[in-house]
């Protein structure tokens, strides 16, 4: 966790060390409980980690060594107890976009794209962490983020279905895939042994996973492996398998990439870590919530992005949290990230001991456990519920999802953030706004399209503006006004415009607003403001734009503006229409 106001150490480099200060605390109780879950865990991490860098274009022992590094980077830089890290499902399309076309079918070229993208994602998220960019993956709507993973799903299955048959396909991207992978089909590619051990894999995961504190996984995986190598299906049969890990440890490497590699590489980066951080921040909150911590995502990003820089410098790939190893970790009663230090410990002494021990793992298999993670990934249920209650957020959802199955991962995800983009700013560019009146029985002013019987002072237009005053917006804020002046009932004096949901104003706003007073005040109409906040005058005041109304044009509340305005231009009853100016306040 991040330091407490007036800790000792708040202002130290200890406070960059959350793992630190949790060994500072550490009781002797939880020992048995991270060491149990760590073993616990480990049978997870092996066959996953595994599968996953299979998935992304680079050899399974690179998703072990992803596993092992980052794993014990995050115990001391991240701010999670208990949060697990490594390879995962929903990164596996964007590292093989970037891997699969430049690689050119070399591991060790495709092993350094895959680090360099790692240290790209970990460069990028330490910046975020510092600069305290932590709410940036917070502009991606929820229908969104379910468009652009669903669409990672549907590619992670296409490309992992050939090998869940026993061929493989040649084409990039989603769609000639799943091209190649019918055609292969009408073809007679597929190894019925491969298909039996594939399907039969998915089919224990999905059945197995439903029963809590059952390792699907290791069962599955187990089982796969032990027919495979009593049966000697590589030889008889033709299957593909895992085959002989090297022995011993990752070491300290840089990746070298070439030049005409750069730019899909950053590319690729960028995006990994746009999905990584997004996935991490929301297990990291709910994790928060669950043992009473508080989230920390500034520190988050960094604990994120040192642990994959570390990846790789040790020859691994990028690497986010995950949704299923982390439950595990949870359900074996893991306390502290000592969890994590066990599982890197315990993969660590298999590379060491027994690198062999799952040399018959099929391919098959291996595309099995991609393929039910994937599933996992998809949301269906929450979608429909979005398409009943706000339809253009489901089709929004869909554009996303469109643009990662037919275009691929990276340039899905770029879709995905313009129209994130879009989507945050279209309320500001065309907010709503309304003339407000008084409604009988009714406190405060309100919008008179809403309560057409709402009465109205002659001369008098209170204009209320649901959004901050910025450039994209100032003009039609200014055409707005000039409507509502064009269309009141009675010839204008004053217009009020009721600024507290204005929270904020440029200074292209400012100067619009200053041309748009000059027209009025043509017209002997005069501009007023009331309810502005504070900091918004603050503004007005350092671009000029307060004085030149001045100080008397501004009022504390709606009812101050109407009895100046009552003062100075007096109405009688009957042209009151009713109104009774009272103590009350702006309709919400």
């Amino acid at each position: 966790m991040n330091p407490a106001p007036g800790d000792s150490e708040g202002a130290s480099p200890l406070r960059w060390l959350p793992g630190w200060r949790t060994l500072r605390s550490y009781e002797l109780a939880w020992l048995r409980h991270d060491l149990t879950a760590g073993l616990v865990l480990t049978t997870m991490l092996v066959p996953v980690g595994i599968a996953y860098a299979e998935a992304s274009g680079v050899g399974g022992i690179y998703g072990l060594y992803a596993t092992i590094v980052p794993l014990l980077a995050y115990a001391l830089f991240g701010p999670s107890r208990i949060l697990v890290l490594g390879p995962d499902s929903a990164l596996a399309a964007l590292i093989l976009a970037v891997v699969a076309p430049l690689s050119g079918g070399d591991p060790l070229r495709a092993i350094a794209l895959a680090s360099a993208m790692a240290i790209v994602s970990g460069v990028v998220c330490i910046c975020a962490g510092l600069a305290r960019l932590g709410f940036v993956t917070e502009l991606l709507s929820k229908p969104i983020r379910y468009g652009y993973m669903n669409g990672i799903a549907l590619t992670v299955i296409v490309s992992q279905m050939p090998k869940l048959f026993g061929f493989s396909v040649e084409g990039e991207g989603p769609h000639r895939q799943a091209w190649e992978f019918v055609q292969g089909l009408l073809s007679g590619k597929p190894n019925p042994t491969a298909l039996v051990i594939g399907a039969g894999t998915l089919a224990a995961i999905l059945v197995l996973q439903r029963l809590p504190r059952v390792p699907a996984v290791l069962l599955a995986v187990v089982g796969a492996t032990v027919a495979a190598g009593v049966l000697d299906l590589a030889t008889r049969a033709g299957i593909s398998v895992l085959g002989a890990m090297p022995r011993g440890l990752p070491t300290p490497t840089l990746p070298i990439i070439g030049m005409d590699d750069i730019a899909p590489v950053l590319l690729g980066g960028l995006a990994v870590a746009l999905v990584s951080f997004a996935d991490t921040s929301v297990l990291s909150r709910v994790y928060a919530a669950r043992m009473r911590t508080t989230p920390a995502p500034n520190q988050e990003m960094i604990g994120l992005g040192v642990a994959n820089l570390a990846a790789g410098f040790f020859q691994g790939l990028p690497i986010s949290s995950s949704a299923s190893r982390t439950p595990v970790a949870e359900a074996a009663g893991a306390r502290t990230q000592l969890t994590g230090v066990v599982g890197a410990l315990a993969i660590t002494a298999l590379l060491l001991v027994a690198p062999n021990l799952l040399q018959d793992l099929p391919s098959a298999a291996l595309a099995a456990v991609v393929i039910a993670a994937a599933i996992g990934l998809i949301e269906v249920a929450d979608l429909r519920r979005i398409y009943r209650i706000q339809q253009w957020e489901f089709w929004l959802s869909m554009v996303c999802f469109a643009g990662v199955a037919l275009f691929g991962a990276i340039p899905g995800i770029g879709i995905a953030v313009v129209i994130a983009v879009i989507e945050f700013l279209w309320d500001g560019w065309r907010p709503h706004s309304a003339v407000l009146g008084r409604v009988d029985s009714v406190e405060g002013y309100h919008d008179t399209s809403r309560y057409p019987q709402a009465s109205r002072i002659p001369g008098l237009v209170m204009f209320r503006w649901d959004a901050p005053l910025f450039f994209a917006n100032a003009e039609l804020f200014r055409d707005r006004v000039r409507a509502a002046v064009a269309s009141s009932p009675t010839p204008v004096r004053w217009v009020v415009v009721a600024a507290e949901p204005v929270t904020s104003v440029d200074v292209t706003a400012a100067d619009i607003v200053a041309e748009l007073d000059d027209s009025l005040l043509a017209e002997d109409i005069e501009l007023c403001f009331a309810e502005m906040k504070d900091p918004v005058k603050d503004k007005l005041k350092r671009f000029g734009l307060f004085a030149r109304l001045g100080a008397e044009s501004f009022y504390p509340t709606l009812e101050e503006a109407v009895r100046a305005y009552l003062r100075s231009h007096p109405v009688d009853r009957e042209e009151r229409e009713g109104e009774t100016p009272r103590p009350g306040q702006t309709e919400a």
